[in-house]
């Protein structure tokens, strides 16, 4: 009887541990068809689009595969695009009015998410501001840029200014992709490529990498930027970043503390700089009392942290 006990203690011994060791195994097998959250598919391409108002000839091998590519990079690249429609809701409603008013099309947009993701950020070659002003194409488009203000970090104003390059480029070529490539690689260089080949069409020139997939990167913000959903890209309203409310005030003279001037106007030193990013050092000469508009929060628009 002591013999049975105990080769049946053995076989359920035995089938205990091969239960757990294989059933644990087969419980956490891989599944041979992964659900919808594990798949990477292919984003759709619409069968035809126009940027700014011209045809995309996706109907061409090569710009339907330079299109293809810069869209799965973007749809893909959840963080940045993620970010991008957040900032939209913000500046959008700043920029639009500014292109429209000036003729430009309203998908140019998105040539300053393709520069800058919506952000005052400056690249390793000091290009600066939602619009990646270089400092000399900054001056020759009308900003002041020197130690105390920048007005590439103004958004309304360099936008201003990259209409003005935008028109120009425009009157030089005659097609508004072809200015958005010479606001990627600069008139001459575009125009030194153009006069090669001999074709003033976009995309029949042969250009260096960055500026070849430029455009299909605006054309694929595009097209994810105007159809989320779509896109796998879920935000709620609340998800998004509102618009900053503010009143004017004009300062014609000199500051010798911005950090004192901000208190004077019922804010802090972080908060003027926040909304007045053009301000680049603690305090202003102004020797010669230019007028310069400041923006302040509206009462109740914000919530000031108390020291």
């Amino acid at each position: 009887m002591k013999i049975f006990y105990s080769v049946l203690s053995g076989i359920i011994l035995s089938t205990i541990v091969f239960t757990l060791l294989f059933g644990f195994q087969s419980n956490n097998k891989v599944d041979d068809k992964p659900n919808n959250q594990q798949i990477a598919s292919q984003p759709d391409i619409p069968e035809e689009m126009y940027l700014f108002g011209e045809k995309v000839p996706l109907e061409n091998f090569e710009i339907y595969e330079r299109v293809d590519r810069e869209l799965v990079v973007n749809a893909y690249w959840h963080s940045a695009t993620i970010l991008a429609l957040k900032r939209a809701a913000r500046w959008f409603p700043v920029i639009e009015p500014i292109l429209k008013r000036n003729n430009i099309p309203v998908d140019f947009k998105y040539l300053a998410v393709a520069e800058s993701n919506l952000e005052n950020v400056v690249s390793p070659a000091g290009a600066t501001g939602f619009w990646q002003f270089i400092k000399s194409a900054a001056v020759e488009y009308g900003l002041e840029v020197n130690d105390e203000v920048d007005e590439r970090y103004d958004v309304e104003k360099s936008t201003e200014a990259a209409c003005r390059y935008l028109k120009d480029a425009y009157a030089k070529y005659g097609s508004w992709t072809m200015a958005a490539a010479a606001y990627n690689a600069g008139m001459n260089g575009i125009s030194k490529w153009s006069s090669i080949q001999k074709t003033n069409n976009y995309y029949n020139l042969t250009l260096g990498i960055e500026t070849s997939r430029y455009i299909a990167r605006i054309a694929a913000i595009k097209i994810i930027m105007e159809n989320p959903v779509k896109y796998g890209y879920y935000l709620n309203n609340d998800d998004l970043y509102n618009p900053l409310k503010y009143k004017e005030v004009i300062l014609d003279s000199s500051v010798a503390d911005f950090a004192d001037y901000a208190a004077s106007l019922g804010i802090n030193y972080k908060t003027l700089k926040l909304f007045n990013p053009w301000l680049r050092d603690s305090s202003l000469k102004n020797k010669n009392g230019k007028k310069y508009t400041i923006k302040i929060p509206e009462e109740g628009s914000i919530v000031l942290i108390k020291e």
